[in-house]
């Protein structure tokens, strides 16, 4: 039977470390508890940074748990994402969430207290739980907060020694360091056991001290059980001076010794009968509150002149040959009208053209270098702070960074990447430079929205719809300049198309997106001379498609080929054929897409080898 310790006196701002000591193992007992209940989580992950986050919450942690949208309050990221037993207890510790909703609902269906953090509760600023990325947004964080807008919030990232091996912390700390982000701290929860077994480095803190350093990090060494010591490390990093990695050495499930420093219980509740003997060598249940310090007086964000508004677009010849990437150049000096605009570019943007943004708004452009990962956790970090990022670079280098993308998705922040250089049209590069499988990445990604454009206006068109699109949505840009197709009076709504070319007589219908829309209208001047009529679809929304204009294409003509500059697996194509079944269509079909291992060579010579190019469009088109 548990021990019931009703104490209702509420932790104040500065309160002697005694009752601090009383708050950890009020978090360690309401960690075990919630995790039996559920009989699942981590409780012993929990344990161990109990006594970090206690003394940060009651004496560091700048916050109003009443007012979360507060600007100028600190951020707490739970990297360490499956210790959510801990951190839902300091939800419970401050008084925003009861003790029935962490006891019946924590990892249950529909509820928000799920198995690893998530902005469904308003104190969660990211999703995390995919190990190594809540360093990365606590930089981003920072940074906006610094940078963008000029408040002293503090970005506070508690994560664990497994994940101190993923890449994506190095490059974070690298930025850190190099930005001498003083507002940004992470607390390594150093515990020596990993899922299955030891980690990398046990309990050797100095391995972590001299890396945190080597990225110019101050890094501080901490018995993570010894208050005092904490409290000063954390006081500490406070300071503003720099940035700052303190590396607390713990005990995996301390407090409860049947568990504690034991191998074999990660990711393990601990059964009713070791869980009330547990509650009890904690000391018993408790019910304190804890107010901690208040944030910083700032005034509220105000929407600042140009925001949302309608921007002047660049304007094209129709017949001028422009790559879509400059026209999206174009397009982003164009929305830095709007101070919400912020772009991220990986050491390309003469390629990408996001030059033209930093050379116009230099004080909202960030250099990421070549770290695609910490692009994309950057420009998620400032989204929580309520700019729209967009972030650029090939095609190809988005794949590394495909995890940030989904977890984006899952944090639900609003965001645009552009991808450019994509496809076998990029030429004598080669493969490894050709994003030939963006499409089918981005479509996969949750409430995500994927355009394409062909040429220069409906780029600089679609860029500027992104701005007013929520989640994430990714521009395909290509390498190639190509005609203007379209006047500037045209519109491109999200979901549509333009049929370029189409007649009554029409045969086929040939359908493409990005460069094989221009192979399409070639191919169809060819079939024209042969006496064949075809349609001609600009596919420029892949995701959602124009499900409409496909159906009538179906019904219209009876034959459709597609074409893409993409692998066939999970791009335009399986795209067309889904909308074609929700419709209840099936004409006569035919899809070309990049079945080969491409090399170098000129564009034309690669779109023919890859079997997309004019001539084999319209030899598809004549044998439907």
């Amino acid at each position: 039977m548990t021990t019931e310790r009703t104490l209702t006196a509420p932790i104040e701002p500065g309160t002697d470390l005694r009752q601090v000591a009383e708050l950890a193992q009020q978090l360690r007992v309401d960690s075990v508890r919630a995790s039996t209940a559920a009989g699942s989580g981590h409780p012993t992950s929990s344990l161990s940074a109990a006594d970090l986050m206690a003394v940060l919450m009651a004496r560091h942690l700048r916050v109003d748990w009443l007012d979360p949208d507060n600007r100028a309050a600190d951020h707490l990221v739970f990297s360490k994402g499956h210790a959510s037993p801990l951190l839902y207890a300091m939800f419970r510790a401050a008084g925003v969430i009861g003790e029935t909703e962490l006891l019946t609902t924590y990892r249950r269906i529909g509820a928000r207290l799920q198995g690893h953090p998530t902005p469904e509760l308003p104190w969660v600023d990211v999703a995390t739980g995919s190990l190594g990325q809540g360093v990365a947004y606590g930089v981003g964080i920072a940074l906006a907060a610094r940078d963008l807008d000029g408040l002293p919030s503090r970005v506070w990232v508690l994560c664990g020694d497994s994940e101190m091996t993923e890449g994506s912390v190095w490059e974070a700390l690298g930025a850190a360091g190099r930005h001498r982000l003083g507002n940004f701290t992470a607390v390594v929860d150093v515990n020596r056991l990993g899922q299955c077994g030891p980690t990398e480095f046990g309990w050797d803190t100095e391995a972590y001290v001299r890396r945190a350093e080597a990225f110019g990090c101050r890094a501080i060494t901490v018995d993570g059980h010894d208050l005092q010591a904490v409290d000063r490390a954390l006081a500490t990093a406070a300071d503003g001076r720099a940035p700052t990695v303190v590396v607390a050495r713990t005990v995996k499930g301390r407090g409860v010794s049947e568990v504690a420093d034991a191998d074999g219980w990660h990711g393990k509740p601990l059964p009713e009968d070791l869980a009330a003997r547990a509650v009890d060598e904690l000391g018993g249940v408790r019910h304190r509150t804890v107010r901690g310090p208040r944030p910083p007086d700032a005034p509220r964000r105000k929407s600042s002149p140009g925001s949302g508004a309608p921007v002047e677009l660049p304007r094209f010849e129709h017949g001028e040959e422009v790559a879509t990437r400059s026209a999206f150049g174009k397009a982003l000096v164009a929305l830095g009208a709007r101070p919400e605009t912020v772009v991220l570019d990986a050491e390309v943007g003469n390629s990408t053209h996001t030059e033209d943004f930093a050379e116009a708004y230099p004080e909202r452009f960030f250099q990421n270098f070549i770290a695609e990962q910490q692009m994309l956790a950057t420009a998620v970090g400032m989204a929580v702070r309520g700019r729209h990022p967009y972030a650029a670079t090939f095609a190809a280098f988005l794949t590394r960074a495909h995890d940030f993308l989904r977890m984006a998705a899952i944090s639900q922040v609003t965001l645009t990447v552009c991808g450019t250089h994509c496809g076998v049209e990029i030429g004598a590069d080669g493969p490894s430079q050709m994003g030939l499988e963006d499409l089918a990445m981005m479509r996969a990604v949750h409430g995500s929205t994927v355009l394409c454009p062909s040429d220069a206006t409906s780029a600089a068109a679609l860029t500027a719809a992104a701005a007013d699109l929520d989640g994430i949505s990714y521009l395909r840009a290509t390498r190639g300049a190509y005609p203007v197709l379209y006047g500037p009076e045209e519109s491109f709504p999200v979901g549509g198309s333009k049929t370029l070319r189409g007649s009554a007589d029409d045969r086929v219908t040939l359908a493409g997106t990005g460069v094989t829309v221009h192979e399409c209208l070639a191919a169809a001047d060819l079939l024209a001379e042969q006496g064949v009529a075809a349609r001609v679809l600009d596919l420029y929304s892949v995701k959602p498609v124009d499900g409409e204009a496909l159906a009538a294409a179906a019904d219209e003509t009876g034959r459709l080929v597609v074409v893409e500059d993409h692998h066939p697996e999970g791009g335009l194509g399986e795209a067309v054929l889904g909308a074609l079944a929700e419709h209840r269509r099936c004409p006569a079909f035919a899809h070309l897409a990049v079945r080969i291992l491409p090399g170098s060579g000129t564009s034309a010579e690669l779109l023919d080898a890859a079997g997309i190019s004019r001539s084999r469009i319209a030899d598809a088109a004549r044998h439907l």
